[in-house]
């Protein structure tokens, strides 16, 4: 089977598979004569199992130890069941916060949050864990800037090395109009850059933007 046929047979996104592909989770065999990947029944079968287990909430790394044969399906289920079980805890906790929040009739502003978080704090401290949605609120976007820094460097270089290539020219070998056009464009791109990356710099800071945590 093509993997869009795979796709459509066990409801996992094609991004996904090529996801779990990486991740050494899945290994379809290559097709000899075009380089293609073939999947089989097989295939499907782990993916329908990945699928279930993902289902569950188990973490990428429990599936890779069951599929290792170092735990059995029921090692990593009670494992697993350790983690919801505190998950549980933990909401339950955050439920009965929330519970007796709603017989507040004040107004957000005259709310003492400073107790509440002291409370909420005391209880972490006693092994609760709360969600914490500030990290989720506001995205870095680490793309531009590092694209813009790897441009930079890259034109910056070239630019070093065109100039190093016209000292080396003889007088008579002037360089041609569009290298001339060339080297021209070249500090005006990189200056750009520097500003684009500079603007977005500003607005990350002025955002108070915080790393995320990456919990896949």
């Amino acid at each position: 089977m093509k993997i869009n046929e795979v796709e459509a047979l066990v409801g996992i996104t094609r991004k996904n598979i090529r996801f779990y592909e990486s991740e050494g989770l899945l290994a379809p065999r290559r097709n000899s004569e075009n380089g293609y990947r073939d999947y089989g029944d097989g295939e499907v079968k782990v993916l329908l199992q990945i699928k279930l287990l993902r289902k569950l909430g188990v973490p990428l790394e429990e599936i890779r130890r069951m599929q290792s044969g170092i735990h059995t399906v029921g090692d990593g289920m009670r494992r697993h069941l350790v983690s919801l079980e505190r998950d549980r805890d933990n909401l339950d906790q955050a439920i009965r916060l929330c519970a007796g929040l709603t017989d507040r009739q004040e107004r957000l502003g005259d709310l003492d949050a400073g107790s509440l978080l002291a409370e909420m704090e005391a209880m972490e401290q006693s092994g609760a864990t709360f969600q914490d949605k500030q990290k989720r609120d506001i995205r870095i976007r680490y793309v531009a800037p590092v694209f813009i820094t790897v441009l930079m460097v890259l034109l910056m270089g070239a630019f070093a090395g065109l100039l190093l290539w016209l000292t080396a020219l003889g007088a008579e070998d002037a360089p041609p109009a569009l290298m001339l056009a060339v080297l021209t464009l070249v500090p005006l791109v990189v200056i750009g850059g520097v500003v684009l990356a500079l603007i977005q710099r500003i607005r990350e800071i002025g955002r108070g933007e915080i790393d995320d945590a990456k919990n896949y």
